[in-house]
């Protein structure tokens, strides 16, 4: 049974015509009419060019963004119908790594309290941190799983390199322990080296705490060695979908063959 399932997921975005429009809008279809079923344990590499509406879809399934139409259905309930006390339980379960390591943390707070702030939002709901009031030694336990020493939960943002900030922004997401995890491009703004590095990583974390992934990329090569299977996605659609050794391999439609010939190889994967 799919761990999330999608229906006819859909973001419409309307913007005002140019001198030659005869209704004064355009219409763009940013994700058009997308169906997929990601399962337990399974990593999903969704890959394509930058515009083609990949991390629109990601972002939509957290409900950072609300679709125009379509159902998303999480462990059987409906992520698009919840709201309030049901809608945070969702987003226990449902987290995000963004891209930019730097800009998704704030530059004001000490490491140690933007790992515990989701304790303190979702105080009550049932996390071990929040009932015994040892948010520290859960923070460091987290830092420690992410491949950090104790000491950084007293620094800020601007004193850790990028791989660093990476890894405290995996430490966040899964402050909650999440079932599922968006990864948005976690390695585009690093080095080889780096992102190699933080891709093993997230396959770590993922056999230790029994995650399952989007993991969404412009990379073939980087997709292919993290994924189970491959969604390939181009200007708001799926054209192809399969195990990830199949597609890369056998690859049926011409968009990915194209796609995979423009990519060259990385070393580090």
């Amino acid at each position: 049974m799919p761990l999330l399932e999608v229906r006819e997921l859909t973001k419409t975005y309307i913007r005002g015509g140019g001198l030659l429009s005869r209704s004064g809008e355009e219409e763009t279809r940013a994700v058009n009419s997308i169906s997929l079923d990601i399962f337990p344990g399974e990593t999903l590499g969704l890959v394509g060019e930058s515009g083609c509406g990949k991390t629109t879809l990601g972002r939509m399934l957290l409900r950072l963004i609300e679709p125009t139409s379509g159902t998303i259905r999480f462990d059987g309930r409906s992520v698009l119908n919840a709201s309030g006390a049901e809608l945070r339980r969702l987003r226990r379960n449902m987290q995000i790594v963004f891209q930019d390591p730097f800009a998704s943390l704030n530059p004001r707070m000490r490491v140690f309290d933007m790992v515990r702030e989701p304790w303190i939002i979702h105080a009550g709901a049932g996390d071990e941190a929040n009932r015994s009031g040892d948010h520290r030694h859960r923070a460091t336990e987290l830092l420690s799983a992410v491949g950090l020493e104790e000491s950084a939960l007293n620094r800020y943002p601007h004193e850790f390199s990028g791989g660093q900030r990476q890894r405290i922004g995996i430490a966040r997401a899964l402050a909650l322990k999440p079932r599922f995890v968006v990864l948005d491009e976690p390695v585009s703004a690093l080095d080889v080296s780096v992102g190699a590095q933080i891709v093993n990583l997230l396959a770590k974390l993922q056999r230790e705490f029994g995650l399952t992934y989007l993991f969404i990329s412009h990379s073939m090569p980087i997709v292919r060695y993290l994924s189970t299977r491959i969604a390939v996605m181009r200007k708001g659609k799926i054209v192809e979908i399969g195990d990830a050794v199949q597609v890369t391999s056998v690859p049926q439609h011409e968009y990915t063959k194209a796609l995979i010939a423009a990519t060259p190889e990385v070393a580090a994967f």
